[in-house]
């Protein structure tokens, strides 16, 4: 593919991506509203410049916008003013606001839940393993394999995306016996391949890597060289609908709390080594990383990361920070609390600053993305 058209489309995709969610995540602030019977002055897609009026009829404005990064919704009175209008955000109930509010988190995790089920019920694609290195004097070597080819399957045994086992965990349960591999050789080929594996007692015999503590003998005798192992994916499988649902809500709960854990290293970090590079990327190397995916593993996994970033979304919004959801929740919360004490500048001086800060974030995370793609990573 030409070398202009790789991050072309790798752009694209980050705003198709990135601004769906996002304008998945306003849809439910903008539906949750509409059915409180809270006035939406206006619906629009992207963010401001505003390029056209899509529609004007009724008391919302439906708009399109220059940047295409999502979208937003505009409620009557959700800056604090109160307008007199009965209906605005600030004269509604404590309870419909927070509702209100968190609707946008539940539509993110909605759409993380259905990406997952979707993949799980119609879609989910076998993994394999390429190596690129075969270890003279191995199993590997004494059936012929080559460095660049890619085992399918043991003993017919193929393993789909959502299980946990995969081809390595296959071979090391089989140390020492005989077994059968489904081989796709470099040119395409697909063959079957008889190999006697080493024993335990030969693999736990050799010399251990100082780095990983492992054996340097593994039961094959194959390597990915300085990138290591592989894992490739291909074809389809599909299940039953109640069997994908209970995937679709394990995943959702599963990347929920890895990200959740994420940013509590991230908060470690920034406290104890400030300097070094953070454990999350920012939008240039989400950007990277959904054009990687989508050019190494194809769109079925490009869908699976929208779906861990529509879980990252929620999360990440249900944060009591402002400007977020969350920290405007909070701000209802405590106002509701201790009424105005809490003056309407102090509110909007507490979001400015929580938005400066947020920007800073992501200038200093994006800063580290691009050393990273500078330096040749990932």
């Amino acid at each position: 593919m030409s070398g202009i058209l790789v991050p072309v489309i790798t752009l694209v995709l980050f705003f198709v991506v990135l601004g769906g969610l996002v304008l998945v995540h306003e849809l439910g602030h903008f539906i949750t509203a509409r059915l409180a019977g809270v006035r939406v002055l206006e619906f629009g897609i992207g963010f401001p410049p505003r390029a056209k009026v899509l529609r004007s009829r009724g008391e919302t404005l439906y708009t399109l916008n220059w940047l295409p990064i999502g979208g937003f919704v505009k409620l009557e009175g959700e800056d604090g003013d109160d307008a007199g209008d009965p209906r605005s955000f600030v004269r509604a109930r404590l309870p419909t606001r927070l509702v209100i509010l968190v609707a946008g988190v539940g539509m993110n995790l909605l759409a993380a839940f259905l990406i997952f089920t979707a993949i799980a019920w119609v879609a989910t694609p076998f993994k394999g393993l390429r190596f690129s290195e075969v270890q003279p004097d191995s199993p590997a070597a004494a059936a012929a394999l080559q460095p660049g080819e890619t085992i399918l399957a043991v003993n017919g045994q193929q393993f789909e995306f959502f299980e946990s086992d995969g081809v390595l965990e296959a071979l090391q349960s089989d140390v020492g016996k005989t077994v059968t591999l489904t081989i796709q050789r470099t040119d395409g080929r697909i063959q079957t391949a008889q190999v006697t594996l080493r024993s335990k007692a030969e693999i736990d015999a050799a010399p251990r890597d100082p780095v990983t503590g492992r054996s340097t003998k593994g039961p094959l005798g194959i390597s990915g060289g300085e990138r290591g192992l592989e894992v490739v994916f291909f074809g389809t499988y599909s299940r039953d609908l109640p069997s994908a649902i209970a995937i679709g809500a394990s995943q959702t709960t599963y990347w929920f709390g890895v990200i959740l854990r994420g940013l509590g290293d991230l908060v470690q970090q920034v406290i104890t080594n400030p300097t070094a590079p953070p454990p999350v990327s920012g939008p240039i190397g989400i950007a990277t990383q959904i054009g990687d995916i989508f050019f190494g593993a194809g769109p079925i996994l490009t869908l699976y990361v929208a779906g861990i970033l529509s879980a990252n979304l929620a999360l990440v919004n249900i944060l009591p920070f402002p400007p977020l959801d969350g920290g405007r929740m909070l701000m209802i919360v405590l106002k509701s609390i201790f009424g105005s004490r809490i003056s309407l500048r102090a509110e909007r001086l507490t979001y400015v600053v929580g938005f400066a800060f947020l920007m800073a974030f992501l200038i200093w995370v994006s800063g580290f993305d691009i050393v990273r793609i500078l330096s040749g990573g990932s």
